[in-house]
Formats: C-alpha cells, structure tokens, sequence
C-alpha cells in the first residue's frame, strides 16, 4: 500500500510538473553571450543583460534564468544608447519620427539647441497652435510617437529673436528682462541649459555680457552652457577667452560645439587650443567639448559673409547685396578678410539650392568651379547665387586638418555629435542636401577612428558616446548599463561597424548596428525598424527640481 501511495505522488508530481508547462519567464527580455561595455570606460566582460518593462534589471550569468524573448549577441557588443551632443532632428522627427540614420548608428538620446531651439516662439497666425513654448513642443513630439529619446538646450538666437527680432542691437533693462524671464521658462519647462552659435547672424550681435546674464539663470537650475564659439578660426583664442569667462562669471559648466580648427593658416593653434582649455579646466572650469568625426564642416554659404549686412533678417540682407554701394563695401571687406580671411574657393563645395534650376546648374560643384561658369570671381558669384536663391545655400567646407581631428578625438572630454538632422534614406529625404556626418558620424568613430586608425580602445569610445555625455547633462537613469537605469541598449559587431556616407553621396546608411532598444522596446532588429516609437523627452535638473 506504502509503494502505491509514493508511485502515486510521484506519478502526480509528474503531471503537476508537466501540466504547468515550463517554468515562467523571469524577465520580459534576456540578452546573452555578449560582450558587455557598461559604458564607464572598463574592459568589457562576457555576460547577459535582462530588461523588464523599461529597465535594466540583472546582468551577469542569467543562464538559469528564462526570458520571454531572447537575443543570442555572441561575438556582437552590448552597449548603453548612444548620445548625439548635437542633432537638428527637431525638424524632421515631426515629419519622420523612425530617427532612421541615427538609429542605424545606435543613437538612442537626441539634444537639441545649438542657438535656436522650437521654442519660445510668436504664432505667426491664429491658426498656428501646435506650441509656442519649448515645453509644449515636448509635448507634441511625444504625442507625435518618435523612436529616439530627446531633449533640448534653449536656443540663446531663439530667445533674443522673440524679443528683438533680428536687429543688431543691445537689449535694454525691460528687454534683457524679458529675456532672462524666458529662459527661467525654459528651464522649468526642462531645457538642459542654453545654447549658442555665436558665429552667426543674429546670434553674434549678443555680447558677452548678455550671455553672462542669461547664464546666470540657467545656473540657479544647474544647467549647462554650450556654445558655437565666435570663431573657430582666426579669433579663435579670443573666442576661447571668452567661453572661459562665460563660464566663470556665470558658474555654469560649458561645453564647446564641434570643437574644430578651420583654415590651413592655422591649423597650428591646435597644440594652443587644447593647452588653453586644459589650464581652464586646471583651474576650476567645468569645459567639456563634442566633435563630429569629419575633416569638413557643413553650413550655409552666408557663412562667408560679414554678419552686419545680415542684420535684420535674410530679405533686409538680400536688399543690402542689391544696394551698388553696400556691395561695393561689403565686397572690399571680403577682400580683405574682415572680419575673418574666407576660405579658398576650391575648399567650398555647393549641396543645395532652393530653385531646381540653379541645382540643375550647380549642385555638387566647387565655388570656384561656379564662378568660372559664372563668369565672375567667387565673391561676386556667391553674392549673386544668395539673391538669386533666395536663400542661405548648403555647402560643405573642407577647412579641417584630418591630424588635429584625430588629437581632439583623442581628447578625453569630447564626447560626438552628428550636427544633422536624422531622417531616412527615402523619398522625398533623398532629395534634401546634407553632410555625410547626418548618416555616419557614430559609426566613423568606431570604425574609422577605433578598429582602423586606433585612435582610442573601443571601450573609450563608448564612454564618450553614452556616460560621458549624460554626466555632462547630469541625467539619472540613463547613459551606462546598470541596474535600474532605462534599458536604451545597442547591440553592434564591432569588427564590421562603419559609415558609408559619403559627401558626393551622403544618403546612405551605416552598417553594424544590430539591435537597438529604447527604454525596453525594440526599435531596430537586425538592422530593420519594428516600427514602435518608445521615445521620451528627457529633461533637464530645472523641470526635476519643481
């Protein structure tokens, strides 16, 4: 009786066990056989990563653990997201929020604001509704659905416009009031600090006091100050000068934009440069700085041009190049290098104009190649093709020594930026001129500058795609793998990551990225968008601290 009572338990115990089924998933998902860069800058170590919901929560041998879904990365890297320090996808998220070209590179965090920001900004009719301030653009976007993270500096152009427009001029009392009252918005409603680009018009007409004043605000929210300095050329110790005392007067840490040195005649400020910013930080100045990975710069073509026959806006510009007299001035100036020496025209190469007939024309050529067809010199040609066009055209600039981008590279306090917008290699984005940097700056880093030229250890590079710039932006939760931070993860071969972008052929997607998670969901697998749109607003310590 005693062994058919135990045959029977065990005979039960069998179907219990069978009748369950297998044991219940631990966590939603489980990465495994990876090598794991925690993203802090330590040696990598062979392991799995478990996400539930939205979080990391385990690392380690999870080989008794089960998982709902799982992802075998052997041979492959797993990393935290990548950050781009700069990016001008608040545009094109509105119109295409699958971030394609950064997500193919494993950016999970976009940061907005190099001078001009989506808000605060006027109605322009009683129609126009969708935000007027920062804060609600937040809103939108995240109404909208985009894959990637954002966030956003506010705009320092952006705040001076609302308030004077595009006049060159000093702000008063009551106006540098009203300036500082929309900043302390801003920073409530969650900016990471305030942003500048002081190498344009309007931008430039701020002086250094007005800056000081704005960042004095930003500072009582810990926030931080970043810039495209006045000159990254032949000012550019004055402009360093005057970053440092930004920083100083105001206490506000600051970061340089695309930290570069344009121009072959000097090239040789490199060594100077980066000793300035060293003793800087020596003596107590929080400067950091970011890099797109390229030997050429992209802007507008009114870059060349002095920013006072700018002021006013581009109609009051265009009204100036028209004037006999005022382009007799200006004209003279650009001979003579005021304020700044214009590159050689061989360096400049044309990507886009408005009118279809000038790119049918132009498009792909040097400026000096144009103004030989043109039948003028290069700066009576670029004056005539800004008024014909009516607008600022793209252009390429090849100033940039490929060795002192590699020395700043080196530099531990760099961390990368696209300096793009972040769109698809689709109709009607194809037809759009842009820098290869939109499609292939990340991807350069770790294949160019990492696996060919060992300019520094992979490991290196991550912490300066993800810890060290959300350190910079004091954000929780996100930017290395540990325990209880968001689950933006990337999983990538290392030994066949690059960019194939090119600046004859920028429309063209990097390779290596294999996965790619946002705060636990997967937006990219196998290198193909799933379509799902996890991103958030990040904001910054001023929204925290309300």
């Amino acid at each position: 009786m005693g062994r058919v009572i135990k045959l029977f338990l065990v005979l039960t115990g069998a179907w219990i066990v069978f009748a369950c089924g297998e044991k219940k998933p631990d966590y939603d998902l489980i990465i495994r056989h990876g090598m794991i860069y925690d993203g802090l800058g330590g040696n990598p170590i062979a392991g799995d990563v478990a996400i539930q919901a939205d979080t990391l929560v385990a690392m380690g041998d999870l080989s008794e653990r089960k998982g709902v879904t799982e992802i075998d990365a052997t041979g492959l890297a797993v990393a935290p997201g990548f950050i781009n320090m700069l990016s001008w996808a608040d545009g094109s998220l509105l119109k295409d929020g699958r971030s394609m070209s950064d997500l193919k590179q494993g950016v999970t965090l976009e940061v907005f604001g190099e001078g001009w920001s989506p808000g605060p900004r006027r109605k322009k009719n009683a129609n126009d509704s969708l935000w007027t301030s920062l804060g609600e653009y937040f809103g939108v976007l995240e109404k909208k659905g985009v894959s990637t993270n954002f966030a956003s500096f506010v705009g320092a152009t952006t705040v001076r416009n609302y308030v004077l427009g595009f006049e060159n001029k000093k702000p008063n009392a009551s106006e540098l009031a009203r300036m500082k009252q929309l900043v302390d918005e801003a920073m409530r409603q969650g900016a990471m600090g305030l942003g500048s680009s002081l190498i344009y018009a309007p931008a430039d007409y701020a002086d250094t006091n007005e800056l000081i004043e704005l960042c004095k605000v930003i500072a009582r929210y810990d926030g931080m100050y970043i810039t495209h300095m006045r000159s990254e050329s032949d000012k550019i110790y004055s402009a360093l000068n005057e970053v440092f005392t930004i920083s100083q007067e105001a206490n506000v840490p600051t970061e340089i934009y695309h930290l570069k040195i344009n121009n072959t005649w000097n090239w040789n400020k490199v060594d100077t440069v980066i000793a300035k910013i060293d003793s800087a930080q020596k003596a107590g100045l929080k400067i950091t700085a970011n890099m797109y990975t390229y030997h050429a710069s992209g802007t507008s073509l009114t870059a060349r041009l002095p920013t006072w026959v700018q002021a006013g806006g581009a109609p009051a510009m265009r009204k100036r190049l028209r004037n006999p007299i005022t382009r007799k001035k200006l004209l003279e100036e650009l001979r003579l290098g005021i304020p700044t020496k214009n590159s050689d025209p061989t360096d400049v190469m044309i990507i886009g104009f408005r009118k279809d007939s000038l790119n049918k024309l132009y498009r792909g050529k040097r400026l000096s190649e144009i103004a030989a067809l043109h039948g003028k010199n290069a700066n009576e040609t670029m004056l005539d093709l800004i008024i014909s066009d009516k607008s600022g055209i793209a252009a390429i600039f090849f100033l940039i020594s490929e060795e002192n981008v590699k020395k700043m590279l080196a530099l531990p306090f760099v961390s990368i930026c696209s300096d793009a917008s972040s769109i698809p290699a689709e109709e009607p984005f194809i037809k759009e001129a842009t820098h290869p940097r939109a499609y292939g700056s990340f991807a350069r880093l770790l294949g160019k500058y990492v696996r060919e030229e060992h300019v520094m250890s992979l490991q290196e590079a991550i912490r300066r795609l993800t810890s060290l710039p959300a350190s910079n932006l004091k954000l929780k939760k996100r930017g290395s793998l540990q325990v209880g931070n968001y689950a933006d993860v990337v999983i990538f071969d290392p030994a066949n990551v690059k960019d194939n972008a090119t600046f004859d052929q920028p429309h063209q997607y990097a390779d290596g990225m294999v996965h790619v998670f946002v705060n636990g969901a997967q937006v990219l697998d196998h290198g193909n968008h799933t379509g799902l749109t996890p991103g958030r607003c990040v904001r910054g310590s001023g929204y925290l601290k309300q």
